[in-house]
């Protein structure tokens, strides 16, 4: 138990050392995140939709010779 009490006590202290951002600098930089996690879902989203329709091109032009 005394290993667990020395990691928190450890992280409690790191916590105290950051140099935490004020209200003014902390909205943009989440904007930001937002905005890229939004554009990163959008790319992955059209890559799936394009991936799926090629796949189901390839398989009815090729769907001939599976018979």
């Amino acid at each position: 138990m005394g290993k667990m009490k020395r990691y928190f006590q450890g992280v409690k202290k790191e916590g105290k050392r950051v140099r935490w951002p004020k209200k003014h600098e902390l909205w943009p930089a989440v904007a930001v995140v937002l905005v890229i996690t939004i554009f990163a879902a959008l790319c992955l989203a059209c890559d799936d939709l394009l991936s799926n329709r090629l796949l189901s091109m390839l398989e009815d032009a090729f769907s001939s010779l599976k018979k």
